[in-house]
């Protein structure tokens, strides 16, 4: 199975399995990563803003226009921005390292 790494806020790696066609933001709630994920994978927020790892940010595929507006809401964005909901595991990420930003910016209230 596929792994990935998660970089919390206070700097701790974690590794965990990434089962292939699941989300970042699911793989993130499956290991009790603080994500928080407010619209549930719909492309309505930005809570599940991740920084992804540049070695990585190359491999994924462009985001959507609809992504990129989201992310322009996003706090702490950073060059390599994604956001977790549209990052879907294949067998390409395995091994795929993102940070969690310093906070989100919940304007779904």
């Amino acid at each position: 199975m596929p792994r990935m790494t998660f970089i919390e806020r206070d700097g701790t790696r974690r590794e965990v399995d990434a089962p292939l066609g699941l989300s970042v933001l699911e793989i993130a709630h499956r290991h009790g990563i603080d994500i928080e994920g407010a619209c549930e994978g719909s492309l309505a927020c930005s809570t599940c803003h991740v920084i992804v790892d540049p070695a990585w940010f190359g491999r994924l595929a462009k985001p959507t226009e609809d992504e990129e507006d989201m992310l322009d809401l996003a706090f702490d964005l950073q060059e390599t921005s994604r956001l977790g909901c549209q990052i879907i595991m294949t067998e390409a990420l395995d091994g795929l390292v993102v940070k969690l930003p310093a906070g989100t910016r919940n304007a779904m209230g």
